[in-house]
């Protein structure tokens, strides 16, 4: 089959994907999900009027000439309000957070005060209306504050907290099966015999996933074999997405389609026009997404980035990211493109007068990745794009992986 182009494979990967479901978490375990509905305020913050300051509540007519004497006639703190009301020439001792008794309309802080017994004197000052936090001065009740398809950040969860949740509704998190495959592979931190590597991809992967707002799964290293194969994908009955790293060519001893084949995949494609990563596995396994990425540590992130990120942006209900691209200005020349689309590891960094400029790292070998861990972005090249001069505007894509 002819190389699918990379927009075209992406739009194959998404075609008929729906949302995942809604379920409900508490309050605390909210941090990275993803709102399912919008929110609105259960009630009025602050519920009611309340003090901004230590001093007396009184009526802002008692205090209009000073000096002014007032008899104090209680006291209303955080949690105890004062029950009367405050009538002309009275005041009430009130601290931070109160509510403002009935009939007090001012706060007189008590650095402006002097108090003999139950007579309180206001010396100076005239009240600050900030000294009354009026009710409804953060939001009101019906308020729509924060919205479907929301990344809940810590501020969020407070916000949702004052707002009256206990418990949110969110999307369910997509389960992301990730499979490394081949024998030479050892797990990381045990020894490393002649001719062994240590597996790293699920790692980076994982951590991509998990990052968007996934579930991501481990479920271990198949071995060249077709029992190994089958016994682990087995595994990821469940699953929303799986992941395979490594043999995702179709050759006469690459075995991981033919299994997944086999284990009920209906193979979609194998092959697109993209550097790194041209053999890719796509297919289906029921209502399960399998993609197969190549076992190049550095093609394997690259392609998790450009068509499994999108994936699960759409199972939560996002917007799919797929036009997230930026552009800045090349710091030095490069070279004619081939005929498939380059994501070239590169710095971007801010340059004269706040311009944006992009440097591509020395070495682009896809086995590397020690380049890809001090790139912070990828130049995209399309195919057969023209040599570009230092200074020329090329599209960048971000990456935080």
């Amino acid at each position: 089959m002819a190389p699918l182009s990379v927009p075209e494979a992406l739009a194959r990967i998404l075609d008929g994907v729906r949302a995942t479901e809604m379920e409900e978490v508490d309050l605390f375990g909210g941090r990275g999900r993803i709102l399912a509905s919008t929110l609105t305020a259960q009630f009025s913050q602050p519920p009611f009027d309340a003090s901004a300051m230590d001093g007396y509540a009184v009526r802002d007519a008692d205090v209009a000439t000073l000096p002014a004497r007032l008899t104090v006639i209680g006291e209303a703190a955080a949690g105890h309000p004062f029950a009367g009301t405050v009538a002309e020439g009275q005041a009430v001792r009130i601290f931070t957070g109160a509510p403002v008794p009935e009939g007090a309309d001012a706060i007189v802080i008590q650095e402006n005060t002097d108090r003999e017994g139950d007579v309180v004197v206001v010396r100076e000052g005239k009240p600050d209306p900030a000294h009354v936090r009026k009710r409804g001065g953060d939001f009101t009740k019906g308020d729509e504050l924060l919205p479907a398809g929301l990344k809940l950040a810590p501020r969020h969860l407070s916000l949702a907290a004052a707002m009256g949740y206990g418990k949110l509704p969110v999307m369910r998190r997509p389960v992301v099966a990730i499979l490394a495959t081949g024998d030479e592979l050892v797990e990381p931190g045990t020894p490393v015999a002649a001719g062994q590597i240590v597996c790293s991809n699920p790692y980076g992967i994982a951590a991509m996933a998990e990052a968007v707002g996934a579930e991501a799964r481990l479920i271990g290293i198949a071995r060249d074999t077709v029992d190994s194969l089958t016994e682990k994908i087995a595994t990821a009955e469940g699953a929303d997405i799986l992941v395979t790293i490594g043999g995702a060519s179709v050759g006469d001893h690459d075995l991981v389609a033919k299994v997944l084949q086999a284990n009920g995949m209906t193979l979609d494609f194998w092959k697109i026009a993209m550097r790194p990563g041209k053999p890719l596995i796509f297919g289906r396994r029921g209502a399960q997404r399998v993609i197969g990425v190549p076992g190049n540590p550095v093609s394997s992130l690259i392609c998790t980035r450009v068509f499994v990120v999108p994936l699960i942006r759409k199972l939560l209900g996002l917007d799919t990211g797929t036009d997230a691209l930026m552009t800045a200005r090349l710091t030095h020349a490069i070279e004619k493109n081939g005929p498939r689309q380059h994501y070239m590891r590169a710095r971007l960094m801010t340059g004269e007068n706040g311009v944006m400029e992009v440097r591509a790292a020395g070495s682009q070998d896809s086995s590397l990745l020690e380049p890809l861990s001090a790139a912070n972005c990828l130049i995209v090249r399309p195919a057969d794009a023209e040599a570009l001069p230092e200074g020329a505007s090329v599209n960048v894509l971000r990456i935080d992986f």
